[in-house]
């Protein structure tokens, strides 16, 4: 059951300042004051491969007056030190509203890969054409909204609902953009969870916050309370959690993107216990630029910024000259209110990374108008399409239904399988509209828009492949069409005297496939998780044809529970957005030219009222679920899902040999780190302490990949969940061959984070090792003692 409470403010403060769950004790006004004045240039962080950077970005600092200093930070040119203003540039899709870039598939769709070489190598190719374009700054790539709630309008563009699947992706596309040559600016920081009252103006930018829930089924009904909107127009909400919520689940994905070479950070115009994100020091100075020794710029999303010293002693690097004025900042260091140490990190925190990824060496090109014909997509395509089939998710497959094979017949339903009147470029704008899409979907909407140079939508690709195996097509590109005729007909033939109907297609049809989809994006939550049009056109068609196949196209989480077990349908293959190849894509699964290998990277359930936190409509959303959210509440409290977290069929079958795990007791002969604070943390919590080793065999009939999946369940005293991703490889494997599969685990996998101490601990006792192919298919078993 869905238990909707909404909490008054006063019901998170016992949790928040708790024992159990208690607050940085010491930290936040110590480290805070550090960071302000300057934890670069105190030598508290070990900047390692930032360290050539930050003497480059010190000396130049060095040379500039306060008035130019103010200039940088402001977004200015300074051009008595050859600098330009960096040009900052969304999104994850590539540089956004730029004709003659590539469409990519949304980064959700990304995740639904859970290939690591696959992420990498697309991340790598958007960085290349936001530098060939002549951007410095990518708003990219973005981790959260992590998926607190499935209604959460911006899932579209993040990567997965778990923190270790999401940090691994993000860290990689953090790694890839540096690699490059552009300063990945990840977002957003922090708690950014939805849509709904993000800001008191309600304008475009960053998400936060969410619904408090998690009481276990079977606890009682609860009652909904009045949905207050009252704060939407004066503030933004408040996203409310406890320490041990906040490492586990949010800020563990910044862990691993700081690590790789993460140079910006996007902070939220929401709240985070009552403080604005970009101007929270525990967030900015204490966390993000201390615990993990962050060396980059801190820049705000809309709205973000509401002081001048109070966002600058907070942490915010980079802001707006009607803040921050010459005159403003100037007499603040007069008269203390600000210090001169304060704005020379801001500085040069503002132009390390340009000098960390090198473009300083004069080879980028200039920046371009958006109109301007500078080509920068390359072979691209070959990407999209490749990354768009590797994402999608068979779901079932009745007998083997899937994949075809040179089908006598087939018919086409639903708006899903063809293209919009007019596109596929427009303002794509998910406010005040419907949550279902009249065409076929492969882009997002607001800062996750794509630029599409074009589409291949199923309709097109299947008429080729019909044509070419000589298939008798037909389509109904409508949910809705209702138009009928008395006429009889057999096999789809009839030439132009055929009946327009539904049934009559359905009736004498070999295959039937069914398009639908889900739409949302920034600027609105979703409204609901299934749709009674869609739903209905599927079991129409389903009632009159026994071969009914569903290909499904969304943002997030789409239940489909109203058609599943009907024995009618057949094959079920599901999807993100997939971009501008998302026909060939789902036309290279649905033939079999390749064998499908994407994975869930959050749960569908059966119901929508099986999910434990909706969206919040108060001030305060507090996050009394702490750590349980998707399949880590699912598991809890032993609710069942319709298809689990990690979950995925194959067209061949696979076989787990026996597990092993090999233990670094002297890596784990410490209960806390003892390393340095480098970037992305201490040192050694990304030391190998275990490596968990096994082989899998392909026992079916084609070659294809398998995404083994290791889980770890903790001793008790960790105050963990039942088990919680640690690692994931997707391998290859010939029919009949066999591959062997290691996973590493680095210490910060093994700890958790104790509240007291104020550091990631080992927990002593007994780990359990799993590994399958999803979350609760689970295959072969193992322990390790850390005493």
């Amino acid at each position: 059951m869905l238990y909707k409470q909404l909490f008054a403010v006063a019901s998170i403060l016992p949790l928040i300042s708790g024992a159990k769950h208690q607050r940085r004790a010491n930290s936040t006004s110590t480290n805070a004051t550090l960071a302000a004045e300057g934890i670069l240039s105190n030598g508290l962080v070990d900047l390692g491969d930032w360290a050539d950077a930050y003497a480059q970005a010190e000396a130049f600092v060095a040379g500039l007056t306060n008035s130019e200093k103010i200039s940088i930070i402001t977004g200015g040119d300074v051009a008595s030190a050859n600098w330009t203003a960096l040009q900052f540039k969304d999104g994850g899709q590539g540089p956004q509203g730029y004709d003659w870039t590539t469409g990519w598939g949304e980064s959700s769709a990304l995740g639904m890969t859970w290939d690591k070489a696959a992420i990498g190598r697309q991340f790598s190719a958007v960085a290349l054409e936001f530098y060939q374009k002549g951007f410095q700054v990518a708003n990219a790539p973005t981790s959260q909204p992590l998926g607190r709630t499935p209604w959460g309008g911006r899932l579209v563009e993040a990567l997965g609902a778990d923190p270790y699947l999401n940090g691994i992706a993000f860290g990689l596309g953090a790694k890839a953009f540096s690699d490059v040559g552009v300063i990945p600016g990840g977002k957003h920081f922090l708690l950014n969870e939805q849509e709904t009252n993000r800001s008191a103006s309600g304008g475009m930018g960053g998400g936060g916050g969410g619904f408090g829930g998690g009481s276990p089924p079977g606890a009682g009904n609860m009652t909904l309370a009045a949905r207050d909107t009252s704060t939407t127009e004066s503030a933004p909400y408040s996203s409310n959690a406890d320490d041990k919520t906040i490492h586990e689940t949010y800020l563990w994905t910044f862990y691993d993107a700081v690590k790789n070479g993460l140079g910006g950070v996007m902070c939220a115009m929401t709240k985070v216990n009552g403080t604005l994100s970009c101007e929270n020091a525990d967030l900015l100075n204490t966390l993000l630029k201390t615990e993990l020794g962050f060396p980059g710029l801190v820049f705000p999303d809309v709205n973000g910024q509401s002081s001048a010293y109070g966002s600058a002693d907070a942490g915010l690097d980079y802001g707006s000259s009607s803040y921050w004025s010459n005159d403003t900042l100037v007499a603040g260091i007069a008269n203390g209110s600000f210090s001169q140490a304060r704005l020379d990190d801001m500085v040069i925190r503002n132009s390390i990374g340009y000098f960390k990824v090198n473009l300083n060496n004069g080879s980028q090109p200039a920046l371009a108008g958006s109109s301007d014909f500078v080509d920068t997509m390359g072979n691209h395509s070959v990407i999209v399409r490749e990354n768009g089939a590797a994402s999608l998710v068979l779901l079932k497959n009745t007998n083997n239904a899937l994949p075809l094979v040179k089908p006598r017949s087939m018919a086409l339903f639903g708006s899903g399988a063809g293209p919009v009147m007019a596109g596929p470029n427009y303002v794509f704008s998910v406010t005040g509209a419907p949550s279902t899409y009249d065409g076929h979907l492969a882009g997002g909407s607001g800062s996750g828009q794509t630029s599409f140079p074009y589409l291949y939508t199923p309709n097109s690709v299947l008429t080729q492949r019909a044509a070419a195996d000589h298939t008798m097509i037909r389509w109904i590109l409508n949910n809705t069409y209702a138009a009928s005729s008395s006429s009889t007909f057999n096999g789809l033939s009839g030439g132009t005297a055929i009946s327009q109907s539904v049934t009559s297609y359905a009736t004498s049809a070999e295959v039937c496939l069914v398009f639908i989809n889900a739409f949302s994006g920034e600027g609105a939550d979703r409204t609901e998780l299934k749709n009674d049009e869609q739903d209905a056109l599927v079991n129409s068609v389903a009632a009159e044809c026994n071969n009914t196949m569903v290909v499904i196209n969304t943002v997030g989480a789409r239940l489909v529970d109203q058609w599943i077990e009907n024995d009618n349908i057949t094959a079920v293959v599901y999807g993100g957005l997939l971009g501008q190849e998302s026909g060939n894509s789902i036309v290279d699964v649905l033939y079999g030219d390749v064998n499908p290998s994407g994975r869930l990277p959050y749960t569908i359930a059966k119901n929508e009222s099986d999910y434990n936190v909706e969206i919040c409509y108060t001030y305060n959303c507090n996050f009394t679920e702490g750590n349980y959210i998707d399949y880590r509440y699912f598991d809890k409290y032993n609710v069942t899902p319709r298809y689990e977290f990690g979950y995925g069929l194959s067209y061949t079958e696979f076989t787990y040999g026996n597990l092993t795990v090999n233990t670094n007791t002297t890596a784990l002969s410490s209960i806390y780190p003892t390393g340095v604070l480098t970037v992305g943390g201490k040192a050694d919590l990304w030391d190998e302490v275990m490596t968990v080793s096994l082989s899998i065999s392909n026992t079916g009939s084609v070659d294809g990949n398998e995404v083994a999946q290791l889980y770890v369940a903790y001793p008790d005293v960790a105050d963990q969940p039942l088990r919680q991703l640690r690692g994931f490889e997707k391998v290859l494997i010939a029919t009949g061959a066999q591959e062997p599969v290691t996973f590493s685990l680095r210490r910060r996998d093994l700890s958790y984070w104790d509240v007291v101490a104020q550091e990631w601990a080992l927990a002593r006792g007994t780990y359990t090792f799993s590994v399958g192919a999803s979350s609760r298919d689970l295959r072969v078993f193992g322990t390790a003692t850390v005493s």
